[in-house]
C-alpha cells in the first residue's frame, strides 16, 4: 500500500516515514525537491544523518559521478568543519570502492588528495616511488 503523499503547500517538512520520503522523491514532488535543494539545513534534517555523516556521503557522491576537482574542495571543507578527519574523508574512497570499482577510485584519489592539501604526484616523486598509471 502506497502512503499518501502531501504535495505543494500541503507538505509537512517532518518526515513521517521512509516510505513517505521515497514516495515524494519518486513522484518528483517539486516543493519537496525545492526545499531540499534550497536550504542546506532542510536537506540535512530530512536526510536523518548527522552533519558529519551527511558531509561524508556527499564526498562519496562526488566520487560516484567523477566530479571535477573544485567540487571536492567545497565538500572537504564542509566535512572538516563538521569534524571529519582526513582518515574519515579518505575512508569514503575505501567505502565506495566495491560499488564503483578501481578505475573510479583511481580517478578520484588525486582530486580528493588536492582538496586535502596533498599532491599525490609530488608525494610519489619525492618518495622515490614510481608513479603508476
Amino acid at each position: 500500500m502506497m502512503p499518501s503523499v502531501a504535495t505543494g503547500a500541503q507538505m509537512d517538512l517532518s518526515v513521517e516515514s521512509h516510505e513517505t520520503t521515497l514516495a515524494k522523491l519518486a513522484i518528483a514532488d517539486d516543493v519537496y525537491y525545492e526545499t531540499l535543494l534550497s536550504r542546506e539545513s532542510s536537506n540535512v534534517a530530512e536526510s536523518h544523518l548527522d552533519d558529519k555523516t551527511h558531509a561524508l556521503v556527499r564526498i562519496g557522491a562526488l566520487v560516484a559521478v567523477d566530479a571535477a576537482s573544485p567540487g571536492y574542495m567545497w565538500a572537504v571543507e564542509r566535512a572538516r568543519v563538521r569534524g571529519a578527519s582526513g582518515d574519515e574523508i579518505v575512508g569514503c574512497l575505501i567505502a565506495v570502492l566495491p560499488a564503483l570499482g578501481v578505475a573510479r577510485i583511481v580517478s578520484a584519489a588525486p582530486k580528493l588528495a588536492l582538496a586535502l592539501g596533498y599532491d599525490v604526484t609530488s608525494g610519489l616523486e619525492d618518495s622515490g616511488e614510481p608513479a603508476r598509471r
